[in-house]
């Protein structure tokens, strides 16, 4: 045996592979001499010892009684001990006689012969009955050999295996009934499959017998490995063939370990893991070590540390150095204070400052804190300078700027620092106060106030200033004084103005004070102004202007104008001898592209399969399963996802096809129609990811919910779907398979568009259906151009449309019943129509009827369709929407009449190019 690249496989290998999930329960092959069986009756079946073409001795059970009719030759095994399978597989290694190669058998002969089992706590013995077993399945040989077949010794060995299941009693025989062929049975095995233990993901997963049914899932839970804990559940599902099906959630490292071919195993020592996950132990970082494996942090060497607020990977950091080259600025009263960075910050960056002020004596020996003001602040200055105020005249003061960083308070030292010494000059005064207004006339106001607490020297005069108020940015006026009052005049009557005042010493000028709000006196008036006062009334005219834009005239023939199915002819625009068309988007057929994946990273995004989390299977496809699970982008909250596999296997086509649909849906952006979140392509398993819709497919939804909605509601659905393919049509995109199935409905009752770039084959057999490579689509909802000529266009998925809208209002029955496929495309060639389901109002009836015109080019267009569900009503479907008051109904159906006039009779001039 050969494996695909060309090299030698050791069958005897492959044999014991095959044999870890195939466990025998019988194989005569290794029974020496007769293999014991129950016949009946004894001129029957015969244990014969033969040897095989290769001169081989085999062990055989055959019977040749083809001469005689009826015959009832039973062959029972021992019993056999179920041993926990419940499924097994008969494989039956027999050759069969050509009838035709034996004269004068025709009537009698046989070319087949019946399996049987039986089930039994115990070996019974022989007290079972015929009837008590039961029919596996007629048998029949592939091939049959003739008498030239014996003359030169040559074996026709048949193989065929049959399943059986559920077995539930302790064991079982197997029977082997002969009607009259001529039959020798050469090997029999009898088996059951399991899925042989192994790890995926950090969990140990053990054997398990496979299911009951040839589709059954057995779900089996991972036991995480050592050293690992669980971060979802680890599971995964055994199919019935013996294989592991896609695994949900997993297990990760503890602290401490690392993965390491599907094991945990410790961190070295010098590296170290906090948490677990699925991260790799890392190396210790600067200034930090680990003495031990499995560390979970590095401890950080003498003299380093490492804050409450640093994470383990951050590099162990100390104190730092004192600052330098301390610059100091005295101004009178005040010092302003700059400096530069350590030299070492320790390894950090956030480096702060404090500034301690002590006032001392003249000769610097005693000192004392003092009470003055910072700007910014005293304590945690991130940037390298402060200004110190209030500080008392002629006096000397100690400044200690001490560095600290976010590990200072770690370390038994003390912080460094560094000192300056200065001393203050004189002192400008401080700021006036108790300012009082003594007299306001019209033009003037008198002022008083104190002198200021703290003059420090002689005052030599105070300026005033004072402006409008709210008027201080465009002007304002000074006015010194060398007393303790001042009159300013020259001002407006009736005006308030704002005063500030200041005083001067000969080191400078104080602060200026608060302010204070005066207002002048009001001019007198010379004599009373008769003012007239004029209110002017304006009438309001409101003229009516009504225009009618007419559009395209042609002859009415169902309903729909012309207008409406030359759609394109209508967005043209005339204009100096030419027409130009409105800028279009169209829809790309991912197909046209040689390489599927070329298409797919065009249009689709890529997404890291770390970003997913699949949590569990909520149904299978023929790509593979179709998961629910979970998706975190970057910087993002995780959302609910829906999951599509590509399973393994895989053949080029279904890879083309399956990137093909996600191609198509990428392309797509409406609120109707679902919408592709992206692909995973560079992993695997390749998956297509979307939107999550909670409620499923529409016609499971609705049957669920029969009879719940009302009438609003339910067109409400209808309109959803109309926008969502007026959109696709716009796009130029034929869908070819609109049904209720393929709408998919969210929490929030949206529905939206689904099943996207699946190819179809018409079958020549008329009760057949499409044949795709997602499956069959029943043709109850193909028109009949599409099922007749293969012409699917934008109006073969209108008359789609009409289905869906019957599908709707019925709740999710079955269109057209119970009727065959053959029947199904003669009642509608022959004109028959669905009819209206219970309680569907008239308008809608008639609207799926449009839709269901024989000729295409007669029904409406996607756009027309939403419109129409309003057009066609009339006033009896008043009442069935719920609006039962005359007034409401008059004035409803008034609207809709003056509508369908305007958009049913509408012309234009015709355009020539």
């Amino acid at each position: 045996m050969y494996d695909s690249h060309g090299k030698i496989i050791d069958t005897e290998v492959v044999k014991q592979i095959i044999d870890l999930w195939k466990l025998n329960l019988l194989d005569t092959t290794k029974i020496s001499g007769d293999w014991g069986w129950l016949t009946y009756p004894s001129h029957g079946w015969d244990a014969i010892n033969e040897m095989d073409e290769y001169f081989s001795p085999i062990h055989t059970y055959q019977v040749c009684n083809v001469m005689s009719p009826s015959q009832n030759n039973w062959l029972r095994t021992n019993w056999i001990q179920r041993d926990g399978a419940r499924r097994i597989y008969i494989e039956m290694k027999f050759t069969l006689r050509d009838c035709n190669s034996m004269p004068g058998v025709l009537g009698t002969c046989k070319e087949t012969f019946n399996l049987y089992y039986y089930e039994a706590n115990r070996d019974v013995g022989t007290s079972i009955w015929e009837s008590q077993f039961s029919k596996i399945d007629t048998i029949a040989a592939d091939e049959s050999f003739t008498n030239v077949d014996l003359g030169v010794r040559r074996l026709k060995l048949n193989t065929e295996i049959r399943g059986v299941g559920p077995l539930s009693k302790r064991g079982f025989y197997l029977a082997f009934q002969d009607i009259g062929a001529c039959i020798a049975i050469v090997s029999v095995r009898v088996y059951y499959k399991r899925c042989t233990g192994m790890a995926r993901n950090l969990a140990v997963f053990t054997d398990v017998v496979t299911g009951a049914d040839s589709s059954s899932l057995v779900e089996v839970r991972g036991q995480c490995v050592d050293h690992a804990e669980e971060r979802d559940t680890p599971k995964m599902y055994c199919s019935s063939e013996g294989e592991w099906l896609v695994p949900i959630g997993r297990c990760v490292c503890s602290a401490g370990f690392e993965e390491h071919r599907d094991n945990c195993i410790a961190c070295e020592v010098g590296f170290y893991k906090p948490v677990a996950g699925d991260q790799l132990c890392g190396k210790c970082p600067l200034h930090s070590h680990s003495e031990t494996r499995a560390a979970l942090t590095c401890p950080c060497d003498a003299n380093f540390y490492r804050s409450s607020t640093d994470p383990p990977a951050s590099p162990c950091t100390r104190p730092p150095s004192a600052p330098v080259n301390i610059i100091s600025s005295v101004n009178g009263t005040s010092v302003s204070l700059e400096w530069g960075s350590p030299l070492d910050t320790g390894g950090r960056s956030d480096v702060i400052y404090d500034v301690l002020c002590r006032k001392c004596d003249k000769d610097g020996t005693q000192c004392e804190d003092s009470l003055v003001r910072f700007i910014p602040q005293q304590m945690g200055l991130t940037e390298a300078w402060v200004t110190v105020l209030n500080l008392a005249a002629h006096s000397n003061y100690t400044f200690r700027i001490v560095a600290l960083n976010g590990v200072t308070h770690l370390s038994n030292e003390p912080p460094q620092s560094v000192t300056v010494n200065i001393t203050t000059n004189q002192a400008a005064p401080s700021q006036v106060m108790a300012i009082r207004q003594e007299n306001a006339s019209q033009n003037s106001v008198t002022l008083f106030w104190h002198e200021p607490a703290q003059p420090n020297g002689v005052i030599l005069e105070y300026d005033i200033k004072y402006y409008e108020k709210d008027n201080e940015q465009q002007s304002y006026a000074t006015l010194k004084s060398k007393n303790t009052s001042a009159k300013v005049s020259g001002l407006k009557p009736g005006t308030s103005y704002i005063f500030q005042i200041r005083a001067r010493t000969s080191a400078g000028c104080g602060r200026f004070s608060q302010s204070v709000e005066i207002q002048t006196g009001k001019a007198t008036p010379l004599r009373n102004t008769n003012m007239t006062i004029i209110w002017i009334c304006m009438a309001s005219v409101t003229g009516l202007v009504t225009f009618l834009a007419v559009v395209i005239c042609r002859k009415r023939r169902c309903g729909y104008s012309k207008a409406f199915q030359d759609s394109d002819e209508e967005k043209m625009h005339y204009q100096n001898g030419h027409v130009s068309f409105p800028e279009a988007r169209f829809y790309i057929d991912p197909h046209t592209y040689e390489d599927p994946c070329q298409a797919v990273h065009e249009f689709a995004r890529e997404i890291e399969a770390s970003r997913i989390k699949i949590e569990k299977i909520i149904g299978s496809g023929e790509f593979g399963e179709v998961c629910y699970g979970r998706m975190k982008l970057p910087g993002k909250r995780d959302i609910p996802v829906a999951l599509k596999t590509l399973k393994a296997g895989y053949t080029e086509k279904q890879r083309r096809d399956f990137l093909g649909e996600a191609s198509i849906m990428a392309q797509f952006d409406h609120p109707n129609v679902i919408h592709l979140e992206g692909v995973v392509t560079r992993s695997k398993p390749v998956m297509i990811i979307t939107e999550y819709m909670e409620n499923g497919s529409l016609d499971s939804f609705l049957r669920v919910h029969d009879g719940q909605f009302t009438i609003i509601q339910l067109v409400g659905i209808l309109r959803g779907i109309a926008a969502g393919m007026t959109y696709l049509a716009d796009l130029g995109y034929v869908h070819r398979d609109l049904a209720a199935r393929n709408v998919l409905v969210n929490s929030n009752l949206v529905c939206k568009i689904s099943d996207f770039g699946l190819s179809r084959v018409l079958e020549d057999d008329p009760d057949a259906a499409y044949t795709t490579s997602g499956g069959k689509i029943p043709i109850r909802w193909t028109a009949p151009e599409a099922i007749a000529y293969r012409k699917f266009s934008s109006s073969s998925d209108v008359w789609s449309y009409g289905v869906v809208m019957w599908e709707v209002m019925s709740y999710g029955e079955r269109p057209y019943w119970n009727l065959t496929n053959r029947d199904v495309i003669k009642s509608v060639e022959e004109g028959y129509r669905l009819p209206a389901p219970m309680g569907c109002p008239g308008a809608l009836h008639t609207l799926m009827l449009d839709c269901w015109q024989k000729d295409r080019n007669e029904r409406p267009k996607f756009w027309y369709l939403t419109l129409g569900h309003v057009m066609s009503m009339k006033q009896h479907d008043m009442q069935r929407l719920g609006v039962t008051l005359m007034g409401h109904q008059k004035k409803i159906m008034t609207s809709v009449q003056v509508m369908r006039a305007q958009v049913l009779n509408q012309s234009v001039p015709s355009v020539h190019i």
